[in-house]
């Protein structure tokens, strides 16, 4: 059973355009090795931090959606957490309204 999630993740603000472009590439194929679907990936860009994290005061903002088993978000939470350019992640479930088909609904009378 697969589940959508909502990723949110902070690169450091020392990389270039081409770097970025490189590490969002390595996660959304990580994403497709492990059989996700539906990847979506919006570039928030840079911003100011709310409090400062390994030293730096901003960040580039990094959204992915995504619908994939619940295991595998472990393997993309693990490569995040070894590898130097993410300095903050948050994976989250979103919770889809069910979708109504006409065999749901009410006649009409």
């Amino acid at each position: 059973m697969s589940n959508s999630y909502e990723m949110m993740y902070i690169l450091r603000p020392d990389l270039g355009e081409e770097q970025v472009d490189q590490v969002i590439a390595k996660y959304e194929n990580l994403l497709k090795e492990q059989g996700a679907e539906r990847i979506e990936i919006q570039h928030r860009g840079r911003r100011r931090l709310a409090y400062e994290i390994q030293r730096h005061r901003d960040g580039i903002y990094i959204q992915m959606n995504y619908k994939a088993p619940p295991t595998h978000v472990a393997v993309i939470e693990r490569s995040m957490r070894l590898g130097d350019d993410v300095i903050r992640y948050l994976t989250m479930t979103q919770e889809l309204p069910p979708v109504e088909t006409p065999e749901q609904s009410e006649p009409e009378s």
